[in-house]
């Protein structure tokens, strides 16, 4: 009776996923800079991205739909890196600082 590898089981999966997401909820809850909230909404996609390529691989037939979809996070995350990190060097260039608490003037 050999057990099935790791790599056979979806349960693993979708436990490394729930993981990834809850390191980044709680990284963007408890991280007080714009730097450490990118990094943790990183994290969050990774998590999706990692649960629609464990469903396209146990659970689906049409093995491209999850590529594609993931492909389009990859493109979205890109595209998301790329504005905020724009938006952190303005903030850093006006207020000298990236942490959330002393950026008290952009409060609505």
């Amino acid at each position: 009776m050999n057990p099935t590898p790791l790599y056979d089981r979806p349960d693993f999966y979708f436990i490394t996923a729930a993981l990834l997401l809850a390191l980044g909820v709680f990284g963007l809850l408890r991280r007080r800079t714009l730097i450490g909230m990118l990094i943790s909404g990183e994290l969050i996609f990774s998590a999706a991205a990692l649960n629609f390529m464990a469903f396209n691989r146990f659970k689906v037939a049409d093995q491209s739909a999850g590529q594609i979809f993931v492909l389009f996070i990859m493109g979205l995350a890109a595209a998301e890196i790329a504005i905020a990190l724009s938006i952190v060097i303005a903030v850093y260039r006006n207020y000298r600082s990236v942490k959330t608490k002393e950026l008290s003037d952009l409060n609505g």
